[in-house]
């Protein structure tokens, strides 16, 4: 084979290698049935592309109970890593984004003089009740419309939780703290906070269920 023809099977080959590049999804391919019918989502979908967000379009799923995640995505790229982020419907998924790029980030630059480089969550999709009673009313975690933020690691290693710092000595923690919660406030339906009740000492509950309630 000459030079010529040797570079062109070359070319031909690495055609045909998959990247491992993740791609984020664009409305217009193989949406969930949501996705395409639904205005809303449709709207929400495109703003989080506007907004430079990655994201991959989840299938509507049904689980049983009353459990679902409906128009739901998953977040791949929003500027700051967060763990244990699943399906979050997606006007919560754009909320979040935003709470996240808008609040967070300059809160911790004008309280603490750093960056937030990772915010640890415990989760978002958990078919259970309300505060986990037997009985009651579906939680929003049931239908992937919720999320509990736990902690915020900072460029320079310190790592602020909500259940040690909501109450801190230090003045500047606590404002963060203040200061990122008040900020759910006016984003989600519903904020939930150490205030709210002992069984949110420790975390952040936001959702964008009927409100808005804010504690």
């Amino acid at each position: 084979m000459g030079r010529r023809g040797l570079i062109l099977a070359t070319l031909l080959l690495a055609g045909c290698i998959p990247s491992s590049e993740p791609r984020r999804a664009e409305p217009s391919r193989e949406e969930p049935r949501a996705a395409r019918s639904d205005p809303d989502t449709r709207q929400c979908l495109a703003d989080l592309s506007r907004e430079r967000v990655r994201f991959e379009v989840l299938p509507d799923r049904n689980f049983g109970g009353g459990c679902s995640a409906i128009g739901a995505v998953q977040l791949l790229d929003i500027g700051t890593p967060t763990a244990n982020l699943g399906a979050m419907t997606c006007p919560l998924a754009r909320e979040y984004a935003r709470w996240t790029r808008q609040a967070v980030q300059p809160a911790a630059r004008s309280w603490l003089s750093s960056d937030v480089v990772k915010i640890e969550s415990f989760g978002t999709y958990a078919c259970r009740p309300v505060n986990g009673m037997a009985g009651g009313k579906l939680s929003e975690h049931g239908r992937a419309n919720a999320v509990d933020i736990s902690a915020f690691v900072l460029r320079d290693g310190r790592r602020i939780t909500v259940l040690e710092g909501w109450n801190s000595d230090d003045d500047d923690v606590r404002a963060f703290l203040r200061a990122v919660h008040q900020a759910g406030c006016r984003r989600f339906g519903i904020t939930l906070g150490p205030e709210a009740n002992s069984l949110h000492h420790n975390h952040f509950h936001f959702d964008m269920g009927q409100g808005p309630y804010c504690r």
